[in-house]
């Protein structure tokens, strides 16, 4: 072969195998985020990430709300991980612990905007004084109603319920209506839902939840048995739609922006959700109440995002975390789209002064809970766990309700225990 062809045909060569090697020299980061959450929020937020910064965009993948914690747990133990990874807060203390998270502390913990950020996020995103993530966005419950339902069931649509006697009561009428009306919505499959709309239901009413360790008695207060007897009684009386049995969380958040549900527990990103939805429906948001009037509560949940640990991107995620506490996101990002922002000096902006609903659910920050466990999953997030088997018999069964509650007693300390 001649050198000229030689030289051809190692320049030909080459471009074969640059063109194959492509592909593998991809920039994109990858990102995990579950389903059932404020997807049109973290779409946004990537999408104006991916604008600002073109060489290293981010794939987003959902993974079904069921499925996260598991695929998550065997990721990380193949070492098949993404870049980034947003997670319901709740795990946080659990993915720490078992030392399965990249310790950013050193690379971002001296922030100033870490100082102002979500208290709750801030907690479960910290262990052992070390901190393994930042607030990915924020959401706490509150009771929305449709204020259009209710001029048409005769009430009074700028007097929301106070207690749960009042919610039965309003929800008898609404239900009247008929057609596919109903009064309010329980979600029957979804034990993250449940915890996020009727927990508050119970703090509200005096209840404990969650045991804190394996020497604390879970369940505790009459607050219990009145809010499972409540939930049952309303289902029973017909103010939940059937099909609500088998809500599993992936279109709970689409719900109340049908304009068929009167009330229900749910997020500040309804806000934004329901108006895409029904843009005419006139709506409502109030505290959630408990068994007497003026006793009120809230989880303060949303999602933090993390590294796992065996990220190839540690810098760019780093840098990602710093885009979403910025000024300029938290009012451009969060706030132009009302959600809440992620950091408490940043509430005060324009967007929200426009928009008191935004106003009215931020209410729920000061009464708002977040159960710190290392078995969250285990105890309340499980689709097996006692606290979905708990409201699940007391919403469909007509076993007696103290029994339910001894045998949800038995299997959290059980699991406390291990």
């Amino acid at each position: 072969m001649s050198l000229p062809s030689f030289k051809k045909c190692r320049l030909v060569l080459a471009a074969l195998l640059t063109a194959v090697a492509l592909p593998a020299l991809s920039q994109e980061m990858q990102m995990w985020e579950r389903t059932g959450g404020n997807a049109g929020m973290v779409d946004a937020l990537v999408a104006r990430w991916n604008e600002k910064n073109p060489d290293r965009k981010i794939n987003l993948t959902y993974i079904p709300h069921t499925e996260m914690v598991p695929k998550i747990a065997q990721a990380i133990a193949s070492g098949e991980v993404p870049d980034l990874m947003g997670m319901d807060l709740i795990y946080g203390p659990q993915f720490e612990a078992a030392g399965q998270l990249v310790d950013i502390t050193d690379l971002i913990g001296s922030d100033p905007a870490l100082k102002t950020a979500s208290p709750g996020h801030m907690a479960v995103s910290t262990y052992d004084g070390r901190l393994y993530g930042v607030p990915l966005y924020a959401d706490v419950s509150a009771l929305f109603y449709n204020k259009d339902l209710f001029r048409k069931a005769g009430l009074d649509p700028e007097k929301p319920p106070t207690s749960l006697a009042e919610i039965r009561e309003y929800a008898d009428k609404i239900t009247a209506l008929g057609g596919d009306v109903k009064g309010y919505f329980l979600p029957g499959s979804c034990a993250g839902c449940n915890i996020f709309t009727v927990g508050p239901l119970m703090w509200a009413s005096g209840a404990t939840i969650e045991p804190k360790d394996a020497n604390d008695e879970p369940l505790q207060g009459e607050g219990v048995k009145e809010v499972l007897q409540w939930a049952r009684d309303m289902i029973k009386a017909g103010n939940v739609h059937d099909d609500a049995r088998a809500e599993n969380g992936e279109t709970f958040h689409l719900r109340f922006g049908s304009g068929k549900v009167g009330m229900m527990g749910t997020g500040n990103f309804n806000i934004t959700l329901a108006k895409e939805q029904n843009p005419t429906m006139d709506f409502g948001i109030a505290l959630l109440p408990g068994v007497k009037s003026g006793e009120v509560s809230s989880f303060a949940g949303g999602d933090i995002v993390t590294i796992p640990k065996g990220s190839k991107r540690v810098d760019d995620a780093i840098d990602f975390m710093k885009f979403l506490l910025s000024d300029d996101t938290q009012v451009e990002g969060y706030a132009k789209m009302l959600n809440m922002t992620t950091r408490g000096d940043m509430a005060d902006n324009k967007y929200f002064r426009e928009n008191p609903k935004v106003q009215d659910v931020a209410k729920a920050i000061a009464v708002a809970r977040t159960p710190y466990t290392l078995k969250f999953f285990e105890l309340i997030n499980s689709p097996q766990g006692p606290w979905l088997q708990m409201l699940q018999r007391a919403y469909y069964e007509d076993t007696d309700i103290d029994t339910i509650i001894a045998d949800a007693k038995a299997q959290m300390k059980a699991i406390a225990a291990e």
